[in-house]
């Protein structure tokens, strides 16, 4: 792709291209963004750091981290232990989410056009990655929102999910103003109805005091739960600086990475302790069954309703990240065709996992397809600290960083190393590699990818530096 469009300029007659395009002007501006992945000028700039709660904050209000809650009792862990877990898996996997999303107030770029500064033109592995990824996600979250809508009004199911996949699709089209308007009112909608779920679930549950596993076993249970809980923080990370774009480039770093974090930990942390908390009652995990305990009536329909905002609010980011992504490996389709496009794709998708009744085993597939983000974390802020200690303090001029030539082999070579280390660590359903089954089930893939793709890529960037 030519490097006009990295450094968000326009091409040298002064056309338009489909990587630029129109921007929001002020919070509240709803109008279409055709804005693509051309760095955001300081000009365009508006909003504070605080609406990163919000937007961090309500995607996460899904029953589907309730359900993955319910994983520590289920492996044999007491309510205490698998909170820990919980709470430790989240913090470490949205300590980097929260890092990279301080890159987008500094560059205007979104996360997978930035790594093309790691990447160059090997940035095509991860931006295939992150797009794939983002239409899964999409079909396996509008699996869920849209079977909860066809039941509130009493819809067949494929009319349900279309009708969720055009509601998102259309929020990812509008693009970055109306998602995060979108988050600032379910972030308050959201959280009185999962507090409304919350009491009517746990009304004479109680936590589980005493776990079945015990020694290696419980050692084992602790390190999955808080891998699985590391998984879902993490997975926001390609992501992150894709919402904080459009922010000043005088924005408090400190501030939009705490207002971040917090955004995704609390939510995070508090739909899997609801899991944890309702283990013993949350066994059909379904939107049928999220209506039966509730007791069906107003209830039920709320908890349906909530269901279902929970899957649109999530799903619109998907989209909007996925069409960045999909410009990143150089489609050359404007951005609100490219979102639209995730949507149109997630519809048969879904269609045919409900089917063929193979919802558990995509979720595998996701969870094993996310195995790539530890490496490329670590891939990246190697290369962005690399270029930072270089400018001496200074800061980032994109055009010139990006105009270096790049060699895009070590990325590369470490992103594939460090996902074949992984492999022996990983702890599926679909498959449980030979050092995890020797651990007592402990997943540490996460953590070996990162380990390692920093340990191969950190002296190959020292020895083959971005040229003058």
């Amino acid at each position: 792709m030519p490097l006009t469009h990295v450094s968000g300029g326009l091409p040298a007659d002064g056309r338009q291209t489909v990587f630029d395009g129109r921007m929001p002007a002020a919070p509240g501006d709803l109008r279409v963004e055709t804005h693509g992945i051309d760095p955001v000028p300081e000009s365009n700039r508006y909003g504070g750091p605080g609406r990163l709660f919000t937007v961090w904050f309500a995607p996460n209000l899904t029953m589907t981290g309730v359900f993955t809650g319910t994983v520590g009792i289920a492996l044999g862990l007491d309510f205490a232990t698998a909170l820990a877990a919980v709470v430790l898996g989240t913090v470490i996997g949205a300590v980097p989410t929260a890092y990279l999303g301080t890159w987008g107030s500094q560059t205007g770029a979104g996360q997978l056009p930035l790594a093309r500064l790691a990447f160059g033109r090997a940035v095509t592995v991860p931006g295939i990655l992150q797009w794939l990824s983002s239409v899964a996600w999409d079909a396996l979250i509008g699996l869920f929102g849209g079977d909860a809508l066809a039941r509130l009004c009493g819809w067949p199911f494929w009319l349900g999910v279309l009708a969720m996949m055009l509601a998102q699709g259309a929020l990812g089209v509008l693009g970055y103003e109306a998602i995060h308007r979108l988050q600032i009112v379910m972030t308050f909608v959201l959280a009185a109805a999962f507090a409304l779920i919350a009491w009517r679930l746990l009304d004479g549950v109680h936590p589980v005091g005493t776990g079945t596993a015990h020694g290696a076993d419980q050692a084992g249970a602790f390190v999955l739960t808080s891998t699985i809980a590391l998984s879902l923080s993490l997975s926001w990370a390609p992501y992150a600086s894709d919402f904080s774009r459009y922010l000043p480039r005088t924005t408090s770093r400190p501030r939009m990475f705490w207002f971040t974090l917090l955004g995704l930990v609390v939510s995070f942390v508090a739909v899997q302790a609801l899991g944890l908390l309702g283990a013993s009652v949350l066994t059909d995990q379904t939107a049928a069954g999220v209506d039966k305990l509730l007791g069906g009536g107003v209830l039920g329909a709320f908890g349906l309703l909530a269901v279902a905002l929970a899957a649109l609010c999530s799903n619109a980011m998907n989209d909007y990240s996925g069409s960045l992504a999909l410009q990143t490996v150089g489609v050359r389709l404007p951005r609100p065709a490219a979102a639209a496009l995730a949507a149109v794709l997630g519809f048969p998708l879904v269609l045919w996992m409900h089917a063929a009744d193979t919802t558990a085993r995509f979720q595998n597939v996701l969870l094993f397809v996310g195995y790539w983000i530890p490496g490329f974390v670590a891939i990246v802020i190697v290369d962005w600290i690399a270029r930072a200690r270089a400018r001496g303090g200074a800061a980032i001029d994109l055009a010139a960083e990006t105009a270096r030539p790049h060699s895009g082999w070590p990325p590369l070579l470490a992103f594939a190393v460090a996902f074949a280390a992984a492999v022996p660590f990983m702890d599926t359903s679909l498959y449980v590699g030979p050092v995890a089954a020797a651990l007592h089930g402990a997943d540490l893939s996460y953590y070996v990818a990162f380990l390692v793709a920093l340990a191969v890529y950190a002296p190959l960037r020292l020895r083959h530096r971005p040229q003058d």
